[in-house]
């Protein structure tokens, strides 16, 4: 994949999130597997050509797809991070943040979830093409920690944006089944789910739990060797 350029021009830059907001489309009423580079183009009013000169192929949409999404919730949740000091507030509004800013994909998510959970499959949240998406959203946890008064063990605080990320994917995991009206039930789960890590989180602080945080944290470091 060519490398992308650093600065767009307007043009160019719609005429990208117009092929992006078509294969959106297209993936959510066909399926992704059905929706082919031509299909979007035609329906985008692009020739081939250029569809592949901006994304050259599927998984790179995707890849875009994702990284939009990372850039909406950050915009959405700015307003909590703003205002809020307490831990448990600013992971449950970017939580809530994203559920909402997904909503509309939330078919779409269901069908496209078996290709992203092949382990080599680059749709994968956890694969090398999705490093960039990935990066973004330990990102934005790292802000929910930065801006928060929670008082942590140093090592976990410095680990808990990875861990939150990871608490994020159970919670996206849960989002793609939850077939209740508006995903009530993912909305029920950050409420009640929040508050166990924060309380949790707490009581990392004392002595008799800072041996299974060593442990805990000697175990995340091994397995990224």
């Amino acid at each position: 994949m060519p490398p992308e350029p650093v600065t767009r021009s307007p043009k160019a830059e719609q005429t990208r999130q117009n092929i992006v907001d078509t294969a959106m489309r297209l993936f959510r009423a066909g399926g992704y597997d059905r929706t082919t580079m031509r299909a979007i183009a035609d329906e985008a009013g692009v020739s081939i050509g250029n569809a592949y000169y901006y994304f050259s192929s599927k998984e790179h949409l995707i890849q875009a797809f994702y990284d939009r999404m990372a850039r909406d919730v950050a915009t959405e949740a700015e307003s909590v991070l703003d205002r809020e000091t307490e831990f448990a507030e600013r992971l449950s509004g970017v939580l809530q943040t994203w559920v909402t800013v997904a909503e509309p994909y939330h078919e779409f998510a269901g069908k496209f979830f078996k290709n992203a959970a092949e382990p080599q499959s680059p749709l994968s949240p956890f694969s090398p093409e999705s490093q960039q998406a990935r990066d973004d959203a330990i990102q934005m946890f790292r802000k929910v920690m930065d801006g928060s008064s929670i008082k942590l063990n140093p090592g976990l605080r410095a680990a808990m944006p990875e861990l939150l990320w990871l608490l994020h994917m159970g919670v996206v995991l849960f989002w793609v089944y939850d077939d209740s009206e508006d995903q009530r039930r993912t909305r029920t789960l950050i409420d009640k789910a929040v508050p166990l890590v924060d309380r949790t989180a707490r009581l990392t602080r004392l002595p008799l739990v800072r041996g299974l945080v060593d442990d805990m944290l000697d175990l995340i470091n091994s397995l990224k060797r």
